[in-house]
């Protein structure tokens, strides 16, 4: 059953929430999962887009040891090489528990939100593009409205909202992590 739940990332205590409810989602695949991977979608050429490199960046060396990270400014994954780098995931990691982040577009209230769902994320979605599902959780970052010309849209997005959400994800995948590690070290040393 796919659950989402929603964060305002201007709301300080939804950090805590949203790091509290993601480390529930990644222990329901303790059994079945051994690496824990990142993958950070979207591309540095475009502000609206460039959430999940932005993530990806931020965390590569806090994270470092603890987790893989697919995706950053400068490796995003896109559109182009989204099914190679999935190919190259599923070859190098054994039983990957894959965390996809990406940028969306959504209704007016909702911009500045965050999503967290156990399911797995659908990339291109907002501006029309067919790509694979990916992942087993997925995070979003609402960037803007969706409408007419979302493309024209995320490039136009205000990098301050983008930063925001990028902070916001990324100190909540920080405090789950971290959190994780100590309540579940056998998994995370694998």
């Amino acid at each position: 059953m796919r659950n989402i739940f929603y964060y305002h990332a201007l709301a300080g205590a939804n950090s805590l929430k949203f790091s509290q409810k993601l480390k529930e989602m990644m222990l329901s695949y303790q059994d079945e999962c051994q690496d824990i991977v990142l993958l950070c979608v979207g591309s540095d050429r475009s502000t609206g887009d460039s959430l999940g490199p932005l993530v990806g960046h931020k965390l590569k060396r806090s994270l470092a040891g603890k987790l893989f990270i697919y995706g950053t400014l400068e490796k995003p994954v896109h559109a182009m090489n989204l099914n190679e780098v999935m190919l190259q995931i599923y070859q190098s990691h054994r039983k990957p528990l894959v965390i996809a982040i990406d940028a969306s577009l959504g209704t007016e209230k909702h911009i500045g939100y965050v999503t967290l769902a156990n399911a797995p994320l659908r990339p291109g979605l907002g501006v029309k593009k067919s790509l694979p599902e990916v992942g087993d959780i997925c995070i979003t970052g609402i960037v803007n409205l969706s409408g007419v010309m979302d493309s024209m849209i995320l490039q136009s997005t205000r990098l301050a909202t983008v930063m925001t959400l990028a902070d916001f994800i990324s100190t909540g995948i920080l405090l789950a992590v971290h959190s994780y590690s100590s309540s579940s070290m056998t998994w995370i040393s694998r």
